[in-house]
């Protein structure tokens, strides 16, 4: 199991928001010239580019820098030429891009709304980019939220910003299907990213026995102990991305301690 790092950009500057908070045009998010954030933990002036090199440094790789809409390009660049081939690449990647960010220095691109198209998996979208790019370089987002009101229910994957549901559940046949069409997955458990109040045992448990390719999982971790607590539930097959609740991004649990698990554990 390893500490998967990140970098999440809104508006060209890293930030650290409350999930199911992001607002933007629904229907248009590949293309949207504008989003909100209702509920912001984190954000700095500090470069995207010195995040990355500090993962370059301390020896974490497939760590993902994510494009939270429009305006994040040129500090995602940055990030990227920091640190080739060191960190993934998501939001807004389409078939128009995909080749173009690998080109930047990305070692995977991550694809949701692009190919969970109108509630549905859209199969020519994501064969079309497998034949561009090849599956060892996609990584199919599965960010999932239960229904509204539904505390036990199953989880769907949600698209254009963790906005729209889709009718895609995430279970063993959805994970075993598509882990044949990409090199990993990334799922964040939307309804507690970013709000440091523990992670979605169920959904870690889900990935860790289902999923046929590594998977990251990424919300509500609170402490280190979470690390060992996936590790467990993840029967070692889940890593682990942690944002809000780590010190370089405002919260209180050291980042040093997390690299060094991440070391003793590797």
């Amino acid at each position: 199991m390893k500490f998967r790092p990140c970098i999440d950009l809104h508006s060209g500057q890293v930030k650290q928001i409350v999930g199911s908070t992001l607002s933007d045009d629904k229907q248009n998010a590949l293309t949207a010239t504008q989003s909100s954030v209702e509920a912001e933990n984190f954000s700095t002036d500090k470069p995207a580019s010195d995040y990355a090199v500090m993962y370059k440094d301390d020896g974490l790789t497939g760590g993902h820098v994510i494009m939270l809409g429009p305006g994040n390009q040129d500090a995602a660049k940055s990030a990227l030429e920091a640190y080739p081939q060191g960190l993934q690449i998501g939001g807004g990647i389409t078939s128009s891009n995909a080749s173009e960010w690998l080109s930047y220095g990305a070692s995977h691109v991550i694809v949701t709304s692009f190919v969970f198209h109108n509630g549905q998996i859209d199969f020519d979208r994501l064969n079309g980019l497998v034949d561009q790019i090849g599956k060892d370089r996609l990584v199919l987002d599965l960010s999932c939220r239960r229904k509204v009101g539904d505390t036990t229910g199953p989880y769907f994957v949600v698209t254009d910003r963790w906005q729209t549901y889709t009718d895609v559940e995430v279970n063993e046949e959805t994970l075993k299907m598509l882990g044949g069409y990409c090199a990993e997955f990334l799922v964040h458990g939307v309804e507690n990213e970013g709000k440091r109040c523990g992670i979605l045992e169920d959904l870690v448990q889900l990935l860790g026995k289902y999923s046929p390719v590594p998977v990251t999982y990424a919300g509500g971790v609170q402490g280190l102990d979470d690390l060992d607590r996936v590790k467990t539930l993840g029967n070692g097959n889940v890593d682990l991305t942690i944002g809000s609740a780590l010190d370089c991004f405002g919260g209180d649990i050291k980042y040093d301690d997390v690299v060094a698990w991440h070391k003793k554990e590797n």
